[in-house]
Order: structure tokens, then sequence, then C-alpha cells
């Protein structure tokens, strides 16, 4: 099990990481980031991504999937956004964001990597 410090970090050593959060999408919250810039606000981010978790689940309930996001993928032109909820009881509510620049990142890569941290998260 790791630590959400732990996790953060091991987010940010995925090449190409622009900046990583964890954050509690029943209030869009952060409750831990690491990285950003000048042009992304990690706290935005966190807040805008809540939403974007929020429409999809609304959106799976209304057409009656019984089933669970894996992963949410935004491309741009500059970067790829991985939301990642989590799945165990201690992290229900919870999602991991990372912001990956696109041409130093490798997306299948960083979904692995992804996939690794949020199993090994402890919250």
């Amino acid at each position: 099990m790791a630590s959400m410090d732990v996790s953060l970090k091991e987010m940010m050593a995925i090449d190409g990481a622009v900046g990583a959060v964890v954050v509690d999408y029943n209030s869009g919250m952060a409750l831990g980031s690491l990285g950003g810039s000048k042009d992304l606000d990690l706290q935005v981010a966190a807040a805008g991504n809540t939403e974007v978790v929020k429409a999809k689940l609304r959106t799976m309930e209304s057409l009656g999937l019984k089933d669970t996001i894996e992963d949410i993928l935004i491309t741009l032109n500059t970067q790829y956004h991985i939301i990642r909820p989590l799945t165990g009881r201690s992290g229900k509510g919870l999602f991991l964001y990372l912001a990956l620049d696109r041409a130093r990142g490798n997306l299948a890569l960083a979904r692995h990597n992804m996939r690794t941290i949020e199993e090994k998260l402890e919250v």
C-alpha cells in the first residue's frame, strides 16, 4: 500500500508528467497535488475535472449502465489528461488526475502506470 504523497511522486515520475492530483469528486477539492505550471493551475483542473467525472456518472446512470469508469482520457493538442477514479473502498469518491505532455509522454505506459498507482494507493 502507498500513501498519497508516494502516489503523487510516482505519478510525477511518469515520463512527460506536468501535474498530478488526488481529487475528491464530491467537493471538487484537491486532497494533494504535485507539479503544475503557470498554464496549468491544478486547483482549477481538479474542480473542472470533477464536473467531467460527475457528468459521466450521471450519463451512465441515465443509460442504465451497471459498469465502472476505468479511466477518462482528454486529448489536447499538446497534452493528455488522464482521470482515473479510485476503485477501492477507501478511495470511494476520489480520482487521480494526471496531465501529460504529449511530446514527452507515452500514453499507453502512462495509463498502465496510473492503474498500478491506483491499485496501491491507500487513502
